[in-house]
């Protein structure tokens, strides 16, 4: 068997496995054919635990010292690993028990405002009475109340009843004249601080002069508790009446009504022009400098501060254009706005999630460029772009400063009639109230602010669902 020649030089381009095999530990150390290693009188180098060596090629060390060598650099990266996903976890606890808190301290805050207290009184509907309603219950409450006296003491005494009370035996005798000449037990709307006073959030272990109700009226309130003429029922009055200066007559329904106009004009706006926008840069238009220019202010646009828009806003639609101000159309033309790049970023990211095979199979049956854009990529990018749509609506409910700057911060206790009626927006609302210094109002912003939470989650699911339906998985 003729030998082969095995070159030392380790950047040989043509280094092979050589067909000798250099025994060591067998007295020569000559060169023993590679046919010859299956002998039963040879023992393997890996099997002796020995290090091996080709004729000229670098040493192979043995698997075993490496492994254990190895093994404090595995066990350091794996701990490095550990540790990375202890930080993490970390941080996702950190943020959920952040928003934890918050969501707690505004429920403890606000669930309250979903009740309201009522004091029931012995009312006579008298044929005088349709002069002054609420002169019927500074009655009933000077009969139920015989040791008050003096003007001071009756203003008092009747701070306890809701100026809403008036409205409501009006309504009474209204729809039941047969009341005329009689008496009855009717259950009147407290004011806002007995209100506060029956959930707990007035005590008497704060000092008089730092609590609206006097002692007096702590004690009036006690004395109709202990006859069981206070009970608490749920507060329809939050939801179907608009903005008040009493907390108690307060509600979100005007408020709700705004923003709901604001937000179809904002989407029948924003759309539209937010589709086609990004069809005709991703599809049509010609790559060159100036789509790339859009491109770049779309992008920034995305991040501009709300208020800019605002101040857009009132420059164009009011300045320029006229329209009225504080109304639902220029909120919601305001609004677009803002969500204008959001909708064209996500709708291009749709458009570019289709596999390119779609066109070009609609293409090569014939179709045009415009039919393969209207009847295949716009289709199959429908739920992407929904999506995109739903979230920049969620965020466009949830503005307050553009609508400061149009006005809507005015006091509208009105439900608008239409989108040029003057309007406010739920949070617009709840900036006015927590800006007031009743602690009606304070439960009542908490209130309202866990509504507007309930409308973003359910707006936020309908765009988790409606992406899950139609979401279409290329392979």
């Amino acid at each position: 068997m003729s030998k082969v020649k095995f070159s030392k030089s380790r950047k040989s381009a043509h280094l092979s496995p050589p067909p000798f095999f250099k025994g060591e530990g067998q007295g020569g150390g000559g060169q023993i054919p590679v046919d010859n290693l299956s002998s039963p009188h040879l023992a393997s180098p890996l099997s002796r635990g020995e290090g091996s060596r080709w004729r000229g090629a670098r040493k192979i060390k043995n698997p075993l010292i490496a492994k254990r060598k190895a093994a404090p650099l595995l066990a350091r990266r794996k701990r490095r690993e550990n540790r990375f996903r202890f930080y993490g976890i970390l941080a996702i606890a950190f943020a959920f028990g952040f928003l934890g808190i918050l969501l707690c301290n505004i429920i403890s805050s606000g669930y309250s405002a979903f009740a309201e207290t009522r004091i029931r009184l012995p009312i006579t509907f008298s044929a005088g009475m349709t002069e002054d309603y609420f002169g019927a219950v500074r009655e009933s409450l000077k009969n139920h109340f015989p040791e008050v006296h003096g003007k001071p003491e009756l203003f008092r005494l009747y701070a306890l009843i809701s100026r809403d009370a008036e409205m409501q035996l009006k309504d009474m005798l209204a729809a039941n004249p047969g009341l005329l000449g009689k008496t009855e037990e009717v259950w009147l709307k407290a004011s806002s601080d007995a209100d506060m006073y029956f959930k707990g959030r007035i005590t008497k272990n704060t000092a008089e002069a730092y609590r609206k109700l006097s002692d007096h009226q702590l004690d009036w309130l006690e004395f109709l508790a202990s006859e069981k003429r206070m009970k608490k029922t749920f507060n329809s009055t939050f939801f179907s009446a608009g903005d008040s200066r009493e907390p108690e007559r307060a509600g979100i329904l005007s408020s709700m009504a705004g923003s709901l106009l604001t937000i179809l004009c904002c989407m029948l706006t924003a759309f539209p022009l937010g589709v086609m926008t990004a069809v005709y840069l991703e599809e049509f238009a010609a790559k060159n400098w100036i789509t790339a220019i859009l491109e770049v202010n779309i992008n920034n646009l995305a991040a501009v501060p709300s208020i800019i828009f605002g101040l857009l806003g009132l420059a164009v639609y009011i300045g320029f254009f006229g329209l009225p101000r504080s109304s639902s159309l220029v909120g919601g033309l305001t609004l677009a706005l803002l969500i204008l790049p959001i909708i064209v970023i996500a709708t291009r990211n749709s458009l570019r999630s289709i596999p390119p095979s779609i066109k070009d199979a609609a293409i090569a049956l014939g179709a045009s460029k415009m039919q393969s854009v209207l009847h295949h990529s716009i289709p199959l990018a429908m739920p992407g772009i929904i999506t995109g749509t739903i979230l920049g609506i969620a965020r466009a409910m949830g503005e307050t400063a553009p609508l400061l700057m149009i006005g809507m911060v005015a006091f509208i206790a009105d439900v608008p009639r239409n989108i040029l009626s003057p309007a406010t927006a739920l949070p617009v609302q709840i900036f006015l109230w927590s800006d007031s210094p009743e602690a009606g109002f304070a439960e009542r912003t908490s209130a309202a602010i866990m509504m507007l939470i309930l409308f973003l989650a359910i707006i936020n699911g309908a765009a988790i669902f409606l992406r899950k339906k139609f979401e279409v998985k290329w392979s």
